[in-house]
């Protein structure tokens, strides 16, 4: 009786005494966290591109009288109330995340922290979702709608790779120069997906096809600051390989770098198809994907600037396995005297 009621004050820390998940398991749980968020994202998406943004007419029920949808509602509160209930698995795979990592041996308390994050944010984007609806699909409610879901992305991407790392201080793989090249980069990508939200707000694409308010720019002019942003970004990513080659950065540094360059191509030209064609609905979608990737190939690029040495082993397991030659290379591009340590250097934000 009294195991029960100690179970039930703190059922973690009861699950922690009779299960150990291997580093696989917590593995495999933030990569679903992180395809979660990015699917509740581009099923976001279908709401607005069929109409469906008020098939629930109201929050948190489906209708005045109904917690979900009705036969008379017809497939856009099928759509709608879809997407609402996609939010209880993305927050069952934020739960195993932080269960896995809570229970670890050793713990990974990073991982467990920014799982509850994640459990903000979305909670969060609820009560954002629910204004958007209440408001009448208000323009600016559905962009901070996305750009929450957007910092949901950009945690269960942290999370993935923190799972795949250790706990060590950041020592970082590249110098200064490049570092300040890649910050740079990302700041224009965020200032990219925030006007893309103007785009949206600003379109033909208001999620219901009702009278609904749109955001009081020109969208022709909007949308050439969008691309003149994609531009900023594309070329700042190849300046930033080229940097990196020169400059004889890792292996891993460079790989995330090349595969943000492809993202962006990909998604630039799903861009300009998109604005030729009118906007049609399957191209937004897949436009509003690539967003989404990007983002985390944008993260992903950060995340490669610093090693944090190899995952924790558990208690017992023998000796831990010694660093890549990769991830401990020489800092070409550092002003670090041969045989200084990483302490001695610029250090990557602690907790990243």
């Amino acid at each position: 009786m009294r195991e029960l009621l100690t179970a039930l004050r703190n059922p973690l820390a009861a699950l922690d005494r009779r299960w150990t998940p291997s580093p696989r398991t917590l593995r495999v749980a933030t990569n679903a966290a992180l395809v979660m968020s990015v699917v509740i994202v581009v099923t976001g998406g279908a709401v607005r591109l069929t109409g469906s943004g008020l098939g629930c007419d109201t929050w948190p029920k489906c209708t005045g009288d109904s917690l979900v949808t009705t036969p008379e509602m017809g497939v856009h509160g099928v759509i709608e109330f879809g997407n609402r209930l996609l939010t209880y698995v993305l927050a069952a795979a934020i739960g195993w995340v932080i269960v896995a990592s809570r229970c670890a041996n050793p713990r990974r308390r990073s991982v467990t922290r920014l799982g509850w994050y994640q459990v903000g944010v979305v909670l969060a984007n609820a009560i954002v979702g629910g204004i958007t609806v209440l408001t009448g699909l208000n323009p600016f409610s559905v962009a901070a709608h996305f750009l929450l879901a957007t910092a949901l992305i950009t945690l269960t991407t942290i999370a993935r790779r923190r799972a795949r790392e250790g706990d060590e201080a950041p020592h970082p793989l590249v110098g200064p120069p490049v570092r300040r090249a890649v910050y740079a980069v990302t700041a224009a990508c965020g200032a990219l997906v925030v006007v893309g939200t103007g785009v949206t707000g600003s379109g033909r694409h208001a999620g219901d096809p009702g009278e609904i308010t749109r955001m009081p720019f020109d969208w022709e002019m909007i949308t050439r600051l969008h691309a003149a942003l994609a531009w900023v970004v594309v070329l700042g990513t190849i300046a930033v390989i080229v940097g990196m080659r020169l400059m004889d950065a890792p292996a891993g540094p460079r790989a995330r770098a090349r595969d943000l360059l492809i993202v962006l191509l990909a998604q630039g030209a799903v861009g300009y198809v998109q604005y030729a064609l009118d906007e049609p609905e399957l191209l937004v979608g897949i436009h509003l994907l690539g967003a989404a990737v990007t983002w985390v190939a944008m993260i992903r690029l950060v995340l490669s600037l610093r090693d944090r040495g190899p995952v924790p082993e558990r208690p017992g397991d023998g000796d831990r396995a010694p660093a890549t030659p990769a991830a401990r290379e020489p800092i070409a591009d550092s002003p670090l005297p041969t045989g200084a340590t990483a302490g001695d250097g610029e250090r990557a934000p602690a907790g990243v």
